[in-house]
């Protein structure tokens, strides 16, 4: 097989073959390390939509009714491809988001290939209720099948990856996709469109590139009957509410502000060091990151001296630098997003250290540590998304819990505790999606993903992602 090189500029792939926007309009893309332009992508319009979302109509009556075991087969030969491909996956990845390689190659490029092998699986298990005699001489049977076309958003801090977590259940449960990634990193994810291709109808699996006006043009497009998005809690409204129009099915992955119990019965040195590894990672650009870090008072101050000193010794740099720990926030809007939640300190609130962005191009920040913070500034109400940590005083498990459920967001929490009956009092009262017991951002592909409050609803991952993309229908003999 022939290897598939990233194009420049990025094409849209509609209905197995890639394309240019019909207008021939582009958006510059931009390499978050230097500030510079890197290549253009497609910026795609009504007609793209159009013929995308005619594509994926047409590959319905070919997909559909295809097997589990050939849904299966299709998946695993992806997963396959996506592994003999690993490098021009990862230039794809780096260069529109600067991350360090080794880390993206190894952290999350083996979640994308295990995700299309584990849903490769379930695509042969969905559950179903026994058939059974629930009216005298009728026999009723349930049967699961596809939603149809599913119109799939995307967002940049983990591209491929989250284009992975959304198209591989919605393939296996014999639905079309029409995908549209960020503007800012449409790279491998298009790239994975094309080495999909080779395994599946035409139609199937179509990419269109672009921005909001895309994206709005996708999601109120009449052929879809499912959106999923992963993204801010703005576009999750936006989106919900227009698809409120067409009685569309919304499956939303929203934002996050991640609290962390830390008790006084923890040795706050270690779970200071395994904290900041996973709080940094990828620029903090992680909507289940802990953010907020509620720790005993007993230990506050022993913690608070050991994560600044543990959040000293991690780097950021750019890919090319093989010592840097993360790499630059995506844009330079998120990057200006960061700097003014920091400028808007009030008083009370200590940065500990960092704060500052670093003296060269790209948009870098240091890793940050802000302490005192009380639980209505606005640093401990909104998603921070980028490498800045809040740190609380509380007294006893019930004010933990307050304030850890004192927010808008539900997606993850973690608890760090010796005592059994305490972490699981907590997983009980957390009013989030997740919850870790003295660990922090594991994702497994067999458990569901997805938050509850403005974090959004449905899941991601596992068989409830799975079954997310069917619907159910009373057969009665």
């Amino acid at each position: 097989m022939a290897e598939h090189a990233v194009s420049a500029p990025v094409r849209n792939h509609i209905a197995g073959a890639d394309r240019p926007a019909a207008t021939g309009a582009t958006t510059d893309l931009v390499d978050p390390a230097t500030g510079a332009v890197h290549g253009s992508a497609a910026r795609s319009g009504p007609s793209d939509t159009d013929a995308a979302c005619a594509a994926a109509e047409t590959a319905l009556a070919r997909w559909s009714p295809a097997t589990p075991a050939a849904r299966q087969r299709a998946l695993l030969r992806i997963a396959d491809a996506v592994e003999a491909h690993a490098e021009a996956l990862v230039a794809a990845e780096v260069g529109d988001t600067g991350k360090p390689p080794e880390l993206f190659r190894t952290e999350e490029l083996s979640a994308v290939v295990d995700t299309f092998r584990y849903f490769a699986g379930a695509a042969r298990g969905l559950p179903g209720a026994a058939a059974a005699e629930y009216a005298e001489g009728r026999t009723s049977v349930q049967r699961r099948e596809p939603v149809g076309v599913c119109a799939q958003i995307t967002p940049w801090n983990y591209p491929l990856m989250m284009a992975a977590w959304k198209v591989a259940p919605a393939l296996a449960a014999g639905n079309t996709v029409v995908l549209k990634p960020a503007d800012t990193t449409p790279s491998s994810t298009a790239l994975l469109a094309r080495i999909a291709a080779e395994h599946l109808p035409p139609g199937v699996l179509n990419v269109v590139c672009g921005d909001r006006d895309t994206g709005r043009s996708l999601t109120t497009h009449p052929v879809p009957r499912l959106v999923a998005v992963t993204g801010s809690v703005r576009a999750g409204r936006e989106i919900a509410a227009t698809a409120a129009a067409d009685l569309k099915r919304v499956h939303l992955e929203l934002g996050g502000n991640a609290p962390v119990l830390v008790h006084e019965d923890v040795d706050a040195e270690c779970a200071a060091a395994e904290l900041a590894a996973v709080a940094f990672y990828n620029a903090g650009q992680d909507c289940t990151a802990p953010t907020r870090f509620l720790v005993h008072h007993r230990r506050y101050d022993a913690f608070v001296t050991a994560f600044a000193r543990a959040a000293r010794t991690l780097r950021t740099g750019p890919p090319d630098d093989p010592s840097a720990d993360y790499g630059p926030l995506n844009n330079a809007a998120q990057l200006a997003s960061v700097h003014g939640l920091l400028s808007r300190l009030p008083d009370h609130a200590e940065v500990v250290t960092g704060g500052t962005a670093p003296e060269r191009p790209g948009w870098f920040h240091s890793p940050t540590v802000v302490a005192g913070v009380r639980q209505d500034d606005e640093i401990a109400q909104e998603e921070i998304f980028g490498p800045v940590v809040t740190v609380q005083p509380f007294t006893d498990e019930a004010e933990a819990l307050r304030l850890a459920n004192g927010v808008r967001f539900g997606l993850a929490a973690s608890v760090w505790t010796a005592d059994h009956a305490r972490a699981m009092r907590a997983t009980r009262a957390l009013h989030t999606g997740i919850v870790w017991v003295n660990t922090h951002g594991t994702t497994v592909s067999e458990m569901p993903h997805g938050g509850v409050k403005h974090s959004g609803y449905g899941s991601d991952l596992s068989l409830a992602g799975l079954l997310d993309y069917t619907q159910v229908k009373h057969v009665m003999l």
